[in-house]
């Protein structure tokens, strides 16, 4: 099978190339871009009525100063931890796990109550 560019000298094929590519990568970064304008940040993201019931019952049992984001997406991979989606709202009950360490804290995610890696959570 022949290539398109196949008959031209190399100097110019290597040019073709070379501008597919910039263009590919200008269409890719006004994509990236595109993107970043439409997706909220987690600060703005709208809840959904439920999620402003829960927060509403957790601000109610615990009081607006224990209300945390979660900034990024959490598996729980040992007993007793939790597994939350970035922007979920939770309460904080223990800013350490039951061994003391400071960097798991207990939470009510209204509902659920378990452990979550303090890094991942910022105050609401």
């Amino acid at each position: 099978p022949q290539l398109p560019h196949g008959h031209m000298p190399l100097p110019s094929f290597w040019k073709v190339v070379e501008d597919s590519l910039q263009q590919s990568g200008a269409q890719l970064r006004a994509f990236c871009q595109a993107f970043e304008t439409v997706t909220p940040s987690p600060g703005t993201q709208p809840l959904t009525p439920a999620e402003e019931r829960k927060v509403l019952s957790l601000v109610s049992k615990h009081g607006p100063d224990k209300l945390y984001q979660v900034t990024s997406n959490i598996s729980g991979s040992r007993d007793l931890d939790l597994t939350l989606l970035r922007g979920q709202i939770v309460a904080l009950l223990q800013s350490a796990d039951t061994k003391g360490n400071t960097s798991r804290w207990l939470v009510d995610a209204g509902g659920p109550r378990g452990f979550v890696p303090a890094a991942k959570l910022r105050p609401y």
